[in-house]
């Protein structure tokens, strides 16, 4: 597999050196390996912490409702993702339906609580992801792709003889499991995995998942050790790595100084994170409001500011530059 070496100025490579990880594991026979693995991992599925054990391969299904094939909601090309990758062109990003996790707070609540979207074969994401590399997309972005690793790893199989070559980004909840992370390696360029909460009981009661905390921390640690601190090209575009979400939710609930802290201290401290800013209730948090009353009302800005404070004083240095908080 390529590894890209740093610059002088630390995570900046030049584009015309990048080889995406894909291209040589498929030329190397490993992505088939990968894929009959997955695929015949679907016959009892533990491909999620869920651990079901259903036998997806007949299409039946369990908490995330996916069976054989993935649900697909949409693909476009996304202009509201982070600059490093929607670059001019945007992000090239295939939204599949239903999830692994139950956020009851889910501003996607159609999409994956509702399973909006179109049962796809391989050849037909395969289709969209080449649509959108054409239309000049500068990576494909699989976003809720914890449920559908085989049919990922298929997609891509099926993409790379046709000619995709830009980088691919795994936009993830980090309720993923280990097999599928290794199963993964040397396939994708950028893991961008959402670290929701520190706290288990928050985890049960907000995503119907206690082990969420560890899983998490347990996945972001596998996905760093595959790819490193993010590596940027000489126009800002990212190529390689991981690139940390952190969602500010009211009433300090996310648990922002644990999460920053296991970052700088057992991942890296160059760790690129995005603090993000956007939450709103919505979901079953505004159909049960006495339920979830200390989630529904937005964070105030001093909740914004905080968790952005607290981000620099664990050490964490580089940030994303679209956040709309002030320091």
């Amino acid at each position: 597999m390529a590894r890209l070496s740093r610059a002088h100025d630390g995570f900046v490579r030049p584009r015309r050196s990048f080889v995406p990880a894909y291209l040589e594991t498929y030329e190397s026979g490993a992505l088939q390996e990968k894929v009959e693995e997955a695929v015949e991992a679907l016959r009892s599925c533990h491909l999620c912490p869920r651990d079901c054990a259903v036998d997806r391969l007949s299409d039946q299904r369990a908490l995330c409702r996916t069976g054989r094939h993935a649900r697909v909601s949409s693909a476009f090309a996304h202009l509201g993702e982070e600059d490093c990758l929607r670059g001019w062109r945007g992000s090239g990003t295939v939204f599949f339906s239903n999830c692994n996790l139950r956020c009851v707070f889910c501003q996607n609540f159609d999409i994956s609580w509702e399973g909006a979207g179109e049962v796809l074969e391989a050849r037909e994401i395969a289709r969209l992801m080449l649509a959108l590399q054409e239309r000049g997309c500068h990576n494909i972005n699989f976003v809720t792709p914890e449920h559908v690793v085989p049919q990922v790893l298929e997609a891509v199989l099926a993409a790379v003889p046709l000619g995709m070559r830009v980088p691919i980004v795994y936009n993830t909840g980090a309720y993923d499991s280990l097999h599928s992370l290794e199963l993964l390696d040397g396939v994708v360029d950028i893991y961008m995995p959402d670290f929701k909460f520190w706290d288990a009981a928050t985890a049960k009661r907000l995503v119907l998942a206690p082990d969420y905390p560890e899983r998490a921390r347990e996945a972001i640690q596998a996905m760093h050790r595959q790819v490193g601190e993010l590596v940027v090209d000489e126009q800002g575009l990212a190529l390689r790595g991981v690139l940390v979400r952190h969602l500010v939710m009211p009433n300090g609930l996310a648990g922002t100084r644990g999460i920053m802290r296991f970052l700088a201290r057992e991942i890296s401290i160059d760790t690129y994170v995005n603090v993000m800013d956007q939450y709103a209730p919505a979901g079953q948090v505004l159909e049960r409001s006495q339920m979830y009353a200390d989630v529904n009302t937005r964070p105030g800005r001093a909740e914004l500011r905080r968790a952005l404070r607290i981000t620099r004083e664990e050490g964490l240095h580089r940030l994303d530059g679209r956040s709309r908080v002030a320091p």
